[in-house]
C-alpha cells in the first residue's frame, strides 16, 4: 500500500496544507513537524507562484512573502528531502502549471521523486490537458491528484474513473479563503465519486473549524484546510510552529473521531 492510500486506511484522513517557505524555509520546516505532531495524516506543501489563480487573498500573500524570502523550486526540493528524513506521512506538493513547465516536467518529476513525494496537485490544469502531466510523473510513481469543483457536474463521473492517489473536492465556488458556510451539496458529490471510484476523495475550500472539517470528513473521506493555517503563520511568523500544532490537533481531533 502507497502512502497515500494508507493515509485513509480506516479512518478519516485531516489534510493540512502549507506554503514553503512562508515566513522562511527554517519556519516551514518546525511548522510541518509541528502539523504532523499534531495529528496531521497527509500534508500538501504550497510551491510558490506569482499567479496562483485558485488561491484567495490569504494564500496568495503567503506565495507572495515566500517569494520575497529567496523560495525557489530547488530550496522546495531540498526541504523536501530534509523533512523526509523524519516525516513519514505522504506529501504532496500543489502549485502551478506554470512552475513545472518552466522547470521542465520530467526534470521536476525526477527531483520530486528523489525528495519523495507522493503526489502533486495542479489547480489550473483541467482535465483534459491532464495528460501530458499525467504520464510523465507515472514514470515516476507520482500521483497527478484530480480536483472536482461544484460546477463539474457531468464530469465528475469522468473525472473520478481516472482518479490516482486522492480526490480534491472543492467545496465552493471561488477561491481558496475560509467561509461561514458551505452550501455546497457535497454529498452528491461524493455519492457520485464513489459510485465511480475506489479512490478516496476529501473535500477542501472553506473549512476553517472542527465542526465544518467533521462536517466535511463525515460526508466524504477527510477534510483539507489551508488558510485558517496560513492565517495563523501570519499572526504568528517565525513562532508559528506551536499555534499551528494546537490547531491542528483540535482539527484532526474532530475528523479521526468519525
Amino acid at each position: 500500500m502507497n502512502r497515500i492510500a494508507d493515509a485513509f486506511q480506516n479512518k478519516k484522513a485531516f489534510i493540512a496544507f502549507i506554503t514553503v517557505g512562508d515566513p522562511d524555509l527554517e519556519t516551514t520546516e518546525k511548522i510541518v513537524e509541528a502539523a504532523v505532531e499534531g495529528g496531521a495524516d497527509l500534508i500538501e506543501l504550497g510551491i510558490p507562484f506569482s499567479d496562483p489563480t485558485a488561491e484567495g487573498p490569504v494564500i496568495m500573500e503567503a506565495d507572495e512573502v515566500a517569494l520575497r524570502a529567496g523560495t525557489t523550486t530547488d530550496k522546495v526540493f531540498e526541504l523536501t528531502k530534509k523533512l523526509r528524513a523524519t516525516v513519514t506521512i505522504p506529501l504532496v506538493y500543489m502549485t502551478y502549471a506554470n512552475v513545472v513547465f518552466s522547470y521542465g516536467c520530467e526534470r521536476f518529476a525526477a527531483q520530486a521523486q528523489a525528495a519523495g513525494v507522493d503526489g502533486i496537485i495542479l489547480p489550473d490544469v483541467p482535465y483534459e490537458e491532464r495528460d501530458e502531466f499525467a504520464e510523465v510523473f507515472d514514470r515516476y510513481g507520482i500521483d497527478l491528484i484530480s480536483m472536482i469543483a461544484p460546477t463539474s457536474e457531468d464530469r465528475i463521473a469522468m473525472i473520478a474513473k481516472e482518479a490516482k492517489g486522492f480526490l480534491y473536492i472543492v467545496s465552493s465556488l471561488g477561491v481558496t479563503g475560509t467561509r461561514s458556510e458551505i452550501t455546497t451539496d457535497i454529498g452528491a458529490m461524493t455519492a457520485l465519486v464513489k459510485k465511480n471510484s475506489k479512490v478516496p476523495c476529501a473535500v477542501g475550500f472553506g473549512i476553517s473549524t472542527p465542526e465544518q472539517a467533521a462536517k466535511m470528513a463525515a460526508l466524504s473521506d477527510g477534510a483539507i484546510v489551508g488558510s485558517a493555517i496560513i492565517k495563523l503563520i501570519a499572526k504568528h511568523g517565525t513562532d508559528a510552529a506551536g499555534p499551528v500544532k494546537d490547531y491542528v490537533k483540535q482539527m484532526a481531533d474532530a475528523v479521526h473521531a468519525l
